[in-house]
């Protein structure tokens, strides 16, 4: 591990914690992304914390080279809890960073300290996992799914989501002939960057989701932080509904929420994608689609920064089919019927 913070106390807090990992070792410090550099061309860490904003050379420049320059050093991003913050987060993350943690914004110190173990470690301990020999896919025989018969397309990603939802979309027409729901494992400020991003990149309209708005096809509704989002049905018409429950697989928002939801209204007709990301959020979700007769794809290992969520519904034997992400955007065209 190498710890990148121009706070001297940020990176003692940092390198505090992870000591007490057993299986983490911290190997070195630096107070800018210049010396980051430097020490990471030296230290190749497989692990990288960096932050956004330091002086003489800040975190997003730093990345750009260490992406070069240390391909094999995965690099988290530490960002404060701001727009600016969340902008130059999707930005970073665009450009290759694996992950982020918002930066505490509790003046307790013990509340930091937990903060930041319970955000860091599981994430610094998927990438390592993530290295390790990825498994054979299990699967049931698949069904054979029918071009045209879907209504919606529902979405869920967490780790590495950014960078592949925007290969995704910079594939997918304008005419594209459904609506489209994605949550992706973000915290509020956020997801509306992220959706701000991909309208930019896609020939599809992205928003982040209101409560209570109509849901309209041709549209990409991004579930904001915080809030889980589902689908209701009011006589022929759709909406969206957003609400705090109680977290589902430790998220919120949560896949198998907005899953669930779209098995229930659209029955058969639902179409789920299951991509890059640590856990399972979204097998059961998958599971009540196929149920109802929708149709499930999953992401493959050799393109998932993490394999956990797809590989949760192969295993279970649910996906019908399981693509590249290069393969995916040419699929998504061909059933839902747009060229």
């Amino acid at each position: 591990m190498l710890i990148v913070d121009d706070s001297a106390i940020m990176r003692k807090l940092i390198s505090d914690i992870l000591q007490k990992q057993p299986d983490l070792e911290v190997i070195g410090q630096a107070v800018n992304g210049k010396e980051a550099i430097e020490k990471a061309k030296n230290l190749k860490p497989d692990v990288i914390t960096l932050d956004i904003e330091m002086p003489e050379m800040d975190g997003l420049s730093a990345l750009k080279v260490l992406r070069k320059e240390v391909p094999s050093s995965k690099v988290i991003m530490f960002s404060s809890l701001t727009q600016e913050g969340a902008k130059a987060t999707i930005e970073a993350l665009s450009l290759g960073a694996y992950d982020f943690v918002p930066k505490p914004s509790t003046k307790s110190f013990l509340e930091s300290v937990k903060k930041i173990e319970n955000d860091l470690v599981p994430k610094i301990k998927g990438i390592l996992s993530a290295t390790e020999a990825k498994p054979l896919r299990i699967l049931t025989p698949p069904r054979l799914l029918k071009p045209g018969l879907y209504r919606v397309l529902g979405i869920g990603v967490s780790t590495g989501g950014p960078q592949t939802l925007m290969e995704i979309f910079k594939g997918i027409p304008k005419n594209f002939p459904s609506p489209i729901l994605v949550v992706q494992h973000m915290p509020p400020l956020f997801t509306k960057q992220l959706a701000d991003r991909l309208d930019k990149i896609s020939p599809l309209q992205v928003k982040e989701a209101e409560d209570g708005e109509e849901v309209k096809e041709g549209m990409v509704y991004i579930a904001p932080g915080d809030y889980h989002m589902e689908v209701v049905k009011e006589n022929t018409r759709k909406f969206i509904r957003l609400h705090q429950g109680a977290p589902v697989n430790n998220c919120r928002p949560a896949v198998d929420v907005l899953f669930n939801s779209l098995a229930e209204v659209y029955n058969g007709s639902a179409l789920t994608l299951i991509l890059t990301g640590m856990g399972r959020d979204g097998a059961e979700g998958a599971k009540r689609v196929k149920l109802k007769g929708g149709g499930v794809l999953a992401q493959d290992a050799q393109t998932s920064v993490v394999f956990g969520m797809p590989r949760a519904v192969i295993e279970a034997g649910l996906a019908d089919e399981v693509l590249s992400l290069q393969e995916i955007p040419k699929r998504l065209r061909e059933l839902f019927r747009c060229y």
